[in-house]
């Protein structure tokens, strides 16, 4: 389905958005790695695939395979076409299913994507990683391998269901070797070094200004001043 699913809506793509990738030899033709990416939109995880010569298995958030009527059916689908596997947010046990899946993955000799932030970007900006892709490495052996999105912000901002014709470009690191970590996948001192490692790599490929917060605790932050805000008038309103 993968393949169908490329070679169908991939010559569209590469019409609309003219693709461009540097560093395609930093994945390798064969073998078990982890690309870590920054994550601007929706469709960072449909990019990255299509630039790939390889199939990339990606994680993403639960939502996209629970919405109703036509268009969840069609989000579903198609992010099961690109292998998407669906991620719970909610962190602990739910979280964990989903590296566990992940690991599955490499174990098979095949490539991962996550994103470290654990959530698009609200500003454009590059947050705190968490520590799950260090885990993911040490429990697996795979190398990580930095990857920047570039433009996909701008073709499809927050908000935006459907991306607009920009050109997006797709930058791949110098593949991570952690092996000096092996056996403290359990210690959260090297989980965090290796996790402060990879933003750091991300950080010199996208040349986004870095935010030592989750971006989850700033979309929160967000979403309650713009809550906040809307209180006062419709108190004003009601007066």
């Amino acid at each position: 389905m993968y393949r169908l699913a490329k070679l169908i809506v991939g010559p569209l793509l590469h019409l609309l958005f003219q693709p461009w990738i540097r560093g395609a030899e930093n994945i390798p033709d064969e073998g078990p790695a982890i690309l870590a990416s920054n994550h601007l939109a929706v469709i960072d995880s449909v990019f990255l695939p299509l630039m790939s010569k390889r199939e990339i298995t990606f994680v993403g958030k639960a939502d996209y395979f629970t919405g109703t009527g036509f268009k969840g059916w069609l989000t579903k689908h198609f992010m099961q076409s690109v292998g998407v596997i669906p991620m719970d947010r909610s962190g602990g046990k739910a979280s964990q299913v989903a590296l566990e899946k992940g690991l599955e993955v490499l174990k098979r000799g095949e490539l991962f994507g996550i994103y470290p932030e654990g959530t698009r970007s609200p500003d454009g900006r590059l947050y705190r990683g968490k520590t799950g892709i260090a885990r993911l490495a040490l429990e697996s052996g795979a190398p990580i391998i930095p990857v920047a999105m570039v433009g996909t912000n701008k073709s499809q901002p927050i908000g935006k269901r459907l991306p607009r014709p920009e050109r997006i470009g797709v930058i791949v690191g110098e593949p991570l070797d952690f092996s000096r970590y092996a056996g403290m996948e359990n210690d959260r001192f090297a989980l965090r070094s290796i996790t402060d490692e990879v933003m750091y790599s991300l950080m010199l490929l996208s040349g986004q200004e870095y935010v030592d917060e989750y971006a989850a605790n700033v979309k929160k932050r967000l979403e309650a001043e713009k809550k906040s805000a809307k209180e006062p008038e419709k108190e004003t309103v009601q007066k």
